[in-house]
């Protein structure tokens, strides 16, 4: 089971063994359209019930060597 709190609320969302996902007595084919049923907007599923880490917009710089010109 998945738990999320958003805006005060707590959503679950369980996982089902033919991999769809039951969110209030529905079934989707994704986290994705979960999250957005939940929020109003579009949303990486697995970012918004914290199954990934969020991406980090300062990355460290590459320290590849060569040119590549």
């Amino acid at each position: 089971m998945l738990v999320r709190k958003y805006k005060g609320v707590e959503y679950r969302v369980i996982a089902t063994a033919d991999g769809q996902y039951d969110f209030e007595g529905r079934m989707y084919p994704s986290l994705s359209m979960i999250a957005r049923e939940i929020t109003g907007m579009r949303w990486s599923g697995p970012l918004f019930f914290g199954l990934r880490p969020p991406s980090n917009a300062k990355t460290k710089p590459s320290t590849k060597k060569g040119g590549g010109r």
